[in-house]
């Protein structure tokens, strides 16, 4: 007797389990590091029209922070912390503030790296504690200071 051969078509069907996995580790992944990117300071910052500064893409950015309780903030990154989603450290008087500032300064100058230092100001902040910041800052060795501020 002889066999009968079935030929068979070959299934195009793609397997997607491998892919559901790697789906459900980014998921995981995500849901664990999303809770600790809302850490941040908020300041609610006086609204002023104005154009933005010129921002040198080699330089590191230090931005400090002033609440309406009047306690310091600092964060350095590369770009300019116009909002609340970045860690911040704490510095809760302005002497250690200044003191945390003039070791930046001295280590990303050795490094080559200039800083651009910006300050962001509640606007219930009285006058007096911006001046005594930006004082520190000159003591300090830092050249030019920007104050951020919102759009109106």
């Amino acid at each position: 007797m002889a066999r009968i051969r079935q030929r068979r078509k070959p299934h195009a069907e793609m397997n997607v389990v491998p892919y559901i996995d790697v789906m459900l580790v980014l998921l995981v992944i995500f849901m664990v590091t999303a809770p600790m990117l809302n850490q941040g300071v908020k300041v609610d910052l006086p609204k002023v029209s104005s154009e933005a500064l010129p921002q040198d893409n080699n330089s590191r950015v230090l931005t400090i922070s002033i609440k309406a309780d009047q306690s310091y903030f600092w964060n350095m990154g590369e770009e300019v912390d116009t909002d609340q989603g970045k860690q911040s450290e704490t510095a809760t008087e302005l002497p250690a503030l200044i003191n945390t500032v003039r070791a930046i300064m001295a280590q990303n100058s050795s490094q080559g790296k200039p800083v651009q230092v910006f300050v962001r100001g509640d606007k219930r902040v009285p006058y007096e504690a911006v001046m005594k910041v930006m004082g520190g800052l000159q003591q300090a060795g830092v050249a030019n200071v920007g104050l951020i501020t919102e759009a109106p």
